[in-house]
Parts: C-alpha cells; structure tokens; sequence
C-alpha cells in the first residue's frame, strides 16, 4: 500500500498544497516563488528517495518566512499522515553528510513527540536572497509537526549554500532510513506499542 498524503493549507499568508510519497523514486515538483527554497527542497526529494509536490502562494511581498515556515508545516503533517500507525518502519535515521568543506551529522527518531536540537551557524544572513535563519525555521516546523526528534550538527563549514544544502541532504538521507520497512519487526518498533503519542 503506498504511503503517500496531501496536505491543503491555507491562511491570510500562505496558501500551499503539497502532495508527498514516502516510497517514491526522488522526483520533485516545487514552486514556492523562492528560488533557493525550491533547490532545498528538490534535493530533499531527491537524497530522500521521495516524491514530492509543492505548490505555493506566499505573502512574499513581506519576506520569505511565512512561506518556508509554512511549507514546512505541510511537510511536517504529510510524513505523520503517510507513516499511520509506524508498523514496520525503522523508526530511526542518521547521516553525516560532506558538502566539499561542510560536514553536517543528522539523527532523527520518529516517535511522536518533538524535539529540536539545531547546532549550526550560517557565516552569511544570507544566502542570495534567502535569510539563512530559515533553515532552522523549516526543519523546526517539519519536526514539530510529524513529531519527531530531530538533530543536526554542524562540524565545521565555511560557505552557507553548502551548509544549507549538506542539512537538507543529510537531513533527507536519515528521513529515508527511518520510513524504510524493516522486514525484522513487522509491528511498530517500540515496548510502548504505539509511536502515536
């Protein structure tokens, strides 16, 4: 059964509608109007192993946030609505990822409650147009919405685009390590019996 969702979300900010397919082969279809979002987000298809749909209309008149916070939201709801129940997924994911000077380690679990530990700094406020805080800001609303631990350390790195790019890969390689199925333990993988709560 394939383990997809489609989340439709719309405020006085943002309107997005955002189609995701755990079990996917790594295409993206992405337009939120912010160039380096949209990069970000088609290597998370692509090191995830994902598909993903994104189709968004922001308040970019205002800045860039209320549509990558927002986005990030919906990706967030999609993974916890595709994953039901858990069973048979590894539940835990890590990578440490090299971006030519960057080195980023992610780990993450989905249990169903959040948390964050972000330890990176960008050199630069930004990168082209975009503000580098918004890495944190997506990764930060994706976690808090498909309740999951999620860490991210950056080693060392110079160049921003690389530590954002080296996040979002690292980031996309443990998420498809944690969804993949474990043919060992077909039930959900906890002594609790549940990773809903």
């Amino acid at each position: 059964m394939p383990r997809t969702a489609r989340i439709q979300r719309k405020t006085a900010e943002t309107e997005i509608d955002l189609e995701l397919n755990l079990d996917g082969s790594g295409q993206a279809q992405v337009d939120t109007g912010v160039g380096f979002f949209d990069h970000m987000l088609t290597l998370l298809a692509k090191h995830g192993a994902l598909d993903l749909s994104v189709k968004t209309a922001g308040d970019l008149n205002v800045d860039q946030h209320h549509t990558v916070e927002d986005v990030g939201i919906c990706f967030g709801q999609a993974i916890k609505q595709a994953l039901g129940d858990k069973a048979g997924i590894r539940r835990y994911g890590h990578f440490t990822l090299p971006m030519e000077e960057t080195l980023v380690t992610t780990a993450l679990d989905l249990s169903g409650r959040y948390f964050l530990v972000f330890q990176a700094q960008f050199p630069t406020p930004k990168i082209g147009q975009f503000d580098s805080e918004l890495v944190e800001d997506f990764w930060q609303a994706a976690a808090a919405n498909c309740l999951c631990n999620l860490h991210v350390v950056l080693h060392h790195g110079r160049n921003s685009h690389h530590i954002s790019e080296a996040i979002f890969k690292a980031t996309a390689r443990a998420l498809r390590m944690a969804v993949e199925i474990d043919p060992r333990m077909p039930g959900v993988p906890s002594s609790k019996g549940t990773l809903t709560s």
